[in-house]
């Protein structure tokens, strides 16, 4: 724990001159109840201790396929062997829930997300995550050109966003009031690139950016983006404007938890890009729920609810001329499973610390696979608060504030179209600020982090102490994979898709971009590796 003064809290997190008025105010402001939530961090260090495991003859047992990891890459692997009628298989899943960062709470009046909160609707050609939303009575046949129509109540509801600018709410997340003529000249020059290179197409046909990546060309033209990063690249092709750049700067943050100058300009680019279908069109429309993507946990867990074994983690794999065997903790005693082939849809970073022999040759470099931390906060709001000013663009589904380093909040109740009384509010917050931010967030307690949460959002909402009820708040240490430079296109990330001695690599790491498409992706590709696999 910290013995940091709140004022040295504050700065931290919220900055400066933010810290110093919010302590001119009264700080003993009344506290609502709440805890830090989530998997204990000790239980995931004890991979680092090097153990001996040694499993009792009867607790073996064998099975054709272990899928090791229950976030959206595993639960997409089961969903595909079971597709393809391979029943026999386990899912080892580390926490007592499935689902990772997509996981979800329940409470009142709705569910929310712990993290993951939406899937843009995919383009026609992604067929098989389109029979994933047909099978989940979400679609509503196709449109004329092929493309697929999603029902009504699935896409995000009027208002979907607005952003919180010297004490006033307004529509979109670009900040058009107050712009002078060269922010918008900048803005519209900025426009024309991403038009560039939604249009884009190499000798092949194929787009440099769209989902999932592995669609994305590998010319030369488009992987040079990769070798710079994203405040770089904005410099180069002369953008200045501070709303521009915080644009984008934003656009870093919440879909890579990174700054602008520690993000790719490929995968800056594949932010704006990858979901337009040609210039001029939008960008494709949200599917969400009050719940987030832990709509689609709750459907692929129950799809393969038999063979997921909750609160097992895996502490040893042993390939083997037989095979691969697995062991587990689970409840305080050793299980093992032989198994003829292993799915491993954990984090990369964590495969030398339980494969055995990884360290003695590593098939690739895990420590190239780099994650930031967050802490996310949900708050149970026992009203809405009042608008400040008559004219504030209200309520939307997205709430950003311009000025603070977190995301803002998303409000999970909108979806449902409860617009009045009791709320939940979801608060992300990147640690893309802090030097070392996961060591700090995990020395950090409920009270503090929820201290930075409360006051940070109290700048658009002064009575916001006096509406929540309670905060429940889940540190994410390794929330998700860093598209630094040169990372998306280096050959570590090329290299650890290749099978290693009956292995299977399934990670959303492994597309350097932490979405849920791409984890969808990979889980598929390496359940379709081991069905042909099988089948020789």
């Amino acid at each position: 724990m910290n013995n940091w003064t709140r004022r040295e809290l504050l700065t931290a997190f919220l900055g400066a001159p933010f810290a110093l008025a919010a302590c001119r105010e009264n700080n003993a402001r009344r506290f609502p109840d709440g805890e830090i939530v989530g998997q204990s961090v000790e239980v995931g260090h004890i991979l680092r201790e090097n153990r001996v495991f040694e499993v009792s003859p009867e607790n073996w047992k064998d099975v054709k396929v272990a899928i090791i990891g229950g976030g959206i890459a595993g639960l997409s692997a089961a969903w595909k062997l079971r597709k393809e009628n391979l029943n026999d298989f386990v899912l080892l899943e580390l926490e007592k829930d499935t689902g990772g960062t997509s996981r979800s709470g329940e409470g009142q009046p709705v569910g929310y997300p712990w993290g993951a909160h939406y899937l843009p609707v995919p383009f026609q050609e992604n067929t098989e995550l389109i029979s994933l939303l047909d099978e989940m009575s979400l679609t509503n046949g196709r449109a004329s050109d092929g493309s697929v129509v999603i029902k009504e109540e699935y896409l995000c509801r009027d208002p979907e966003e607005r952003v919180f600018y010297k004490g006033r709410w307004y529509d979109g997340l670009y900040l058009h009031v107050g712009e002078s003529d060269e922010d918008k000249r900048q803005f519209a020059e900025f426009q024309k690139q991403v038009d560039y290179w939604v249009n884009w197409r190499d000798a092949k046909g194929r787009r440099a950016f769209v989902v999932p990546s592995a669609s994305c060309s590998d010319d030369a033209e488009a992987t040079a983006l990769d070798k710079i990063s994203f405040a770089d690249w904005l410099r180069q092709n002369g953008f200045t404007s501070e709303r521009l750049i915080w644009y984008c700067d934003y656009a870093c943050r919440d879909d890579y938890g990174l700054k602008l100058g520690q993000t790719s300009a490929w995968a800056g680019l594949f932010y704006f890009c990858s979901r337009v279908r040609k210039s001029g069109e939008e960008s494709q429309p949200f599917i969400t729920f009050p719940e987030g993507n832990g709509r689609f946990v709750k459907h692929l867990s129950e799809n393969v609810s038999n063979n997921i074994l909750r609160s097992h983690m895996v502490v040893s794999i042993v390939p083997n001329e037989m095979g691969v065997d697995v062991v587990c903790l689970a409840n305080g005693e050793l299980r093992g499973f032989h198994s003829d082939k292993v799915i491993y849809a954990s984090p990369m970073f964590t495969a030398p610390y339980v494969i055995r022999g990884f360290r003695d040759k590593p098939p690739f470099s895990a420590a190239e696979f780099q994650h930031n931390a967050w802490f996310v906060a949900n708050l149970h709001l026992k009203d809405r608060p009042k608008p400040r000013f008559a004219k504030d663009f209200p309520l939307a589904w997205d709430n950003v504030l311009y000025e603070s380093p977190s995301l803002g909040y998303v409000n999970a109740t909108h979806q449902k179209g409860i617009d009045y009384g009791p709320a939940v509010w979801t608060y992300y917050y990147p640690m893309c600020h802090e030097e070392n931010g996961r060591t700090k967030l995990f020395n950090f307690e409920w009270r503090e982090l929820a201290d930075v949460c409360l006051t940070d959002l109290a700048r658009a909402h002064p009575d916001i102490y006096d509406l929540t009820t309670r905060i429940d708040i889940m540190r994410w240490g390794h929330a998700m994979i860093s598209p630094r430079p040169g990372f998306i296109w280096d050959n570590e990330r090329q290299k650890a898709m290749q099978p290693y001695r009956n292995i299977y690599f399934a990670n959303t790491d492994l597309s350097g971009i932490a979405l849920f498409e791409e984890a969808f992706y990979h889980g598929l590709r390496s359940a379709g590796e081991v069905l042909d696999r099988c089948q020789t």
